[in-house]
């Protein structure tokens, strides 16, 4: 333990702290968990971002069909993270807050962001977080103590400037809703973020690199002190005719590939769609419909591996076989 203390890299201060923690007597494998967790946080690590407009529009598009104002806010956006970044400067963007209903592809869109600039992506999920805690860490005075999801996040990305997405910050539990506030508003405001404490590290650790992205579904449970701090962009519903675009030239795809089909395993006839896409898919977002088309994929999985063919294509008249519901 001694030698992974010399070799890490630590700022000078915590490692005679760490060394402290290893000599006064504690608990060996307490003082073991602590010098593992210090040693293995960022401290100095960053990844470069992408500084191309183009690439991010590429990648935008790559993923997400239609959404063209919000995709050009989000270009405006970077545009401003690159032209001072270019010029060396330290810019503290405003944080952006997805407000959607479920499956507008709020998450989705957030890692398109981390890709286009070239970040790592973490996800921290607030549903019915019912802790400050959870987010902050607790002290090492307690023999379980862990630290919080800002600190076990930031070693899962290995770099101090991931995105990491806070999700759905408006159904964390009501009984915590003041403190968990609290710990946002010190986390998205750049005058407190650079020397965020989480109680078990108990050393600041500088977040003013990290690109937050916050989502909710609405802003009615979000404190007016958090939404200060955030620059809100709507996600739209979706029509029929949107989702049938979205799951012919985008889900579906994706499903045949996560399957390990070939391309050309199954087909699906154009006027089947909309029988497809409703009544199954009658929620705003895509998520119901995104679970029929896995439905379907499976049952095609299930037809090739029976030996019943290499290609199926879906009709009217065969519909019936792959989604029971007709």
């Amino acid at each position: 333990m001694d030698d992974k203390l010399k070799t890490a890299t630590l700022p000078d201060d915590l490692r005679a702290k760490a060394e402290e923690v290893l000599t006064r007597g504690t608990n060996p494998e307490q003082a073991a968990h602590y010098i593992d967790w210090i040693t293995n946080l960022p401290w100095d690590k960053t990844t470069k971002d992408i500084l191309d407009l183009g690439h991010a529009k590429q990648i935008l598009d790559r993923h997400h069909y239609g959404l063209e104002d919000l995709k050009q806010r989000i270009l405006e956006y970077l545009s401003v993270l690159i032209l001072n970044q270019q010029k060396s400067t330290i810019y503290h963007a405003p944080i952006l807050l997805l407000v959607g209903l479920v499956g507008t592809g709020k998450t989705t869109l957030a890692k398109s962001i981390a890709e286009a600039m070239g970040r790592k992506f973490v996800r921290i999920p607030f549903g019915g977080m019912g802790l400050a805690l959870d987010l902050r860490g607790q002290s090492r005075v307690y023999p379980d103590a862990e630290p919080g999801q800002i600190i076990k996040n930031l070693r899962r990305a290995q770099t101090k400037n991931p995105v990491i997405l806070l999700d759905e910050i408006d159904r964390v539990a009501d009984s915590a809703r003041s403190e968990i506030m609290g710990v946002l508003v010190e986390l998205l405001d750049p005058e407190q973020n650079a020397g965020f404490t989480d109680h078990y590290i108990d050393y600041p650790f500088d977040l003013s690199q990290v690109l937050f992205i916050a989502t909710c579904n609405n802003t009615t449970n979000i404190s007016a002190a958090v939404m200060d701090r955030l620059e809100p962009l709507t996600m739209p519903s979706y029509n029929d005719e949107e989702k049938i675009t979205i799951a012919r030239d985008y889900v579906l795809p994706i499903e045949i590939k996560n399957a390990s089909l070939p391309d050309s395993a199954l087909k699906i006839d154009d006027a089947v769609w909309p029988q497809i896409v409703r009544p199954l898919g009658f929620d705003a977002g895509i998520r119901t419909l995104e679970r029929t088309i896995q439905g379907i994929v499976r049952k095609t999985a299930k037809l090739i591996v029976e030996g019943k063919g290499n290609q199926f294509y879906i009709t009217a008249d065969n519909l019936k076989q792959f989604l029971p519901t007709y």
